[in-house]
């Protein structure tokens, strides 16, 4: 066969952590149960602060993408949450649709080695991310911090990456339901998205004490105001803290985004093996489900957490400039962009700022249709869900489609599967621009991976307790 880059991790794979696959197919309720202690685990390390921090007032590189990322904790275990995986997973995707690492996913070695290699590439990834927020000064200045904390920092980091790359893998291999980064970003966008409507926390920004869940603070200016019309349109609009219309907004993008999950071309299928028998294959609007989304924020991610860095040491360098400029609004130390590449990325704040430059509402919206359904197209054809991978299903199964040989099988499929993956990453786009103009709570891109991750549990959960009754 010759040298294949894979095999230089073979190695490796002894250093590599891992969860043996269970012996025996694990029990719904044994899947719940461990899905339980995986989430209780996940936050528990969120609220567990890291020991030797000096200081996390400083700006935040992941700010704008934190509560998609799992990471909304400052100062915690769970600081850099999945974006390690994510990114690992990202790269050695793309890498295998551009044939750079060549895998079979039909051979079992190729698919350990594969994932072997993802896993040493999150690891290394976790490492990187942890000497960067280390030494960048996100935890106070490094002589104040000294090497001993610094490093204790890294170690400590490290450690929460390996927790959380092992948690995922524990729910992947059969032991729970989902993956735990599904479990991690729903439950960090559901717990915003309460927290903002029901907070009692009170806060002070200039118009005397408010409480800043949107619910709560609706009770409180109908009692203490006395003209109830004002106070009811306060509560609907009130700048800068969650408001109604934010609530539901975000309501609404549940509601859509629910509806459109329904959408979907089921072909006829019949058994070679069993005369008579058929059955439906679904080709849903949502074929890649929130894999282009997930794709699409880490990519930003990682470009506004690598322009932020190089912005702060090289200010006046050109192609630093040129992928993004950062500077702060008063009486706050977070960095926003305001100009070069990250700048046109990032959504326009408020309606106002879509009307005061409108180029950069034209290439926000350009760049997420356009690298949503990028992402979709290259998901299906590195994850095995093409129409020549279905179509070779079919035939492992002993399906094909009614009056069709097995080689017109293929040209059926390319009929829908190419254009639901493109179509369906545009329309989660879409939805996502949709869902940030309207101000909905937790961004559209949280709002839409919450939504579909939550539906996608509720199909696992009617699935497996069915398929459990009926044993």
């Amino acid at each position: 066969m010759g040298f294949r880059v894979l095999h230089v991790v073979k190695p490796l794979m002894v250093v590599v952590p891992e969860i043996e696959a269970p012996a025996r197919k694990v029990p719904f309720r044994e899947r719940m149960l461990w899905t339980a202690i995986t989430l209780f685990i996940y936050l528990v390390c969120c609220q567990i602060p890291l020991y030797g921090v000096a200081n996390t007032k400083a700006s935040d590189p992941f700010y704008f993408m934190r509560v998609v990322m799992a990471a909304s904790n400052r100062g915690t275990l769970m600081e850099l949450g999945i974006s390690p995986i994510v990114t690992a997973g990202m790269i050695m995707q793309l890498l295998a649709g551009a044939n750079i690492i060549e895998v079979d996913q039909s051979v079992k070695e190729d698919r350990m080695l594969f994932g072997g290699a993802q896993k040493l590439a999150g690891l290394f990834i976790c490492l990187l991310e942890a000497v960067v927020y280390v030494m960048s000064g996100m935890y106070g200045d490094m002589n104040v911090l000294g090497y001993g904390n610094a490093i204790l920092i890294i170690a400590q980091l490290f450690f929460a990456g390996v927790v959380v790359l092992l948690l995922d893998e524990l729910l992947q291999k059969g032991y729970g339901l989902g993956s735990g980064i599904s479990l991690f970003i729903a439950t960090n966008i559901c717990e915003t998205i309460v927290w903002q409507a029901f907070s009692p926390t009170t806060i002070n920004i200039g118009r005397g004490v408010e409480f800043e869940g949107a619910v709560i603070s609706l009770f409180q200016l109908l009692i203490t105001r006395q003209d109830k019309a004002r106070a009811l349109k306060e509560a609907f609009f009130r700048p800068d803290l969650p408001n109604l219309s934010n609530l539901f907004s975000t309501l609404l993008v549940f509601g859509v985004v629910i509806y459109f999950q329904g959408f979907r071309v089921e072909l006829e299928v019949t058994s070679q093996r069993q005369r008579g028998n058929s059955g439906k294959y679904p080709i849903k609007l949502f074929y890649t489900s929130n894999i282009p989304i997930i794709l699409q924020t880490a990519l930003t991610s990682n470009l506004y957490f690598m322009s932020q860095l190089l912005y702060t040491r090289y200010p006046d360098n050109l192609v630093v400039s040129f992928i993004g400029k950062w500077a702060s609004i008063p009486g706050s130390s977070q960095l926003y962009p305001v100009g070069g590449l990250a700048y046109y990325i990032s959504r326009p704040p408020t309606i106002a700022a879509i009307g005061a430059d409108p180029l950069r509402a034209v290439f926000y919206i350009a760049f997420i249709l356009a690298s949503c359904a990028l992402f979709s197209k290259a998901w299906i054809e590195v994850s095995g869900s093409s129409a020549r991978d279905v179509a070779k299903q079919f035939k492992q199964q002993g399906l094909s489609l009614p009056r069709k040989r097995d080689t017109a099988v293929v040209h059926e499929l390319n009929r829908y599967i190419p254009f639901a993956a493109a179509f369906g990453g545009m329309c989660i786009g879409v939805l996502t621009i949709m869902a940030d103009f309207f101000g909905a709570i937790g961004s559209g891109t949280g709002i839409l991976l919450a939504v579909t991750i939550i539906y996608q549990y509720f199909e696992i959960f009617v699935q497996d307790s069915e398929g459990e009754m009926f044993m």
